[in-house]
């Protein structure tokens, strides 16, 4: 049949409710498989097809998915004959939007790299109309996390910034096989509106400057980024966990010119 590749952090979901309920989800998010610009999807990881095999039910979708292991590709497609044509062997951490115009996109990620694909969704946001997906639930927690949570970080600020989070629902480890020695939960992204930041490279900085030294309070943590008459202001003698989404984007206004454009320097 096929293997598990532990170096690509496979966890093969194979409760069928589990599978069932993360595809009829998708009826609540504005993927629709009969209306023309919303009926393209993108499964990550389809693996041995937990997921695939429901969303092959839906009448009208334009599906691919992305698979990095060839042994799965290879599973799939002679499993499912349909499939062939539409899995893009690769990572999807090397590749351009699956599609022209918008779509959405659901999974079980590998958790060794789901950090690495939330950003990728930020690369894609223009055309995301929606994310599910299967996390480690602490990856999920901090996705999801507001300020003053000791979760709450980069991921939480920079995911919140463009988007809705739902945290859904927790799925147990016996779920899987093999059982991962972590928990999981199920996210959704949604688009919302940006915040009112000047620039979308300062609000990145800063919020990665600010965090890179979260024990510090704003003024020492972010100094090289700010003239120092503006780092009197209250504001700064805050740590950056307590800092809302909204509080980081107003700051953009008030950025000079980076005296060390790397926040990790």
């Amino acid at each position: 049949m096929y293997t598990l590749k532990k170096s690509l952090g496979q966890h093969f979901l194979r409760d069928e409710n589990i599978a069932r309920k993360i595809v009829s989800s998708l009826s609540d998010t504005p993927f629709t498989a009969g209306e023309p610009g919303h009926n393209r999807l993108l499964e990550v990881g389809p693996g041995a097809g937990a997921l695939t095999k429901y969303i092959l039910e839906i009448e009208g979708v334009d599906f691919k998915a992305v698979e990095l292991d060839e042994e799965k590709v290879l599973y799939l497609q002679k499993t499912w004959p349909v499939l062939q044509g539409k899995i893009l062997h690769k990572s999807i951490l090397d590749m351009d939007k699956p599609f022209d115009g918008p779509f959405t996109v659901v999974g079980n990620f590998p958790y060794n790299i789901s950090t690495q694909i939330l950003f990728k969704m930020l690369e894609w946001k223009e055309d995301l109309l929606s994310m599910t997906g299967m996390f480690q639930k602490e990856v999920a927690q901090r996705v999801a996390a507001h300020e003053g949570n000791k979760v709450y970080g980069v991921l939480s600020v920079l995911i919140q910034a463009f988007f809705h989070v739902e945290y859904m629902f927790e799925v147990h480890e016996q779920c899987f096989t093999p059982p991962p020695k972590v928990k999981s939960a199920v996210i959704r992204l949604r688009p919302r509106p940006a915040p009112a930041f000047r620039d979308e490279r300062q609000f990145f900085l800063l919020v990665k400057t600010a965090f890179n030294q979260r024990r510090k309070t704003l003024r020492n943590a972010v100094k090289p980024l700010f003239e120092d008459a503006i780092l009197q202001d209250p504001l700064f003698g805050k740590r950056a966990e307590q800092l809302t989404i909204d509080d980081f984007a107003r700051l953009t206004w008030k950025m000079g010119k980076p005296a060390n454009p790397n926040p990790h320097a």
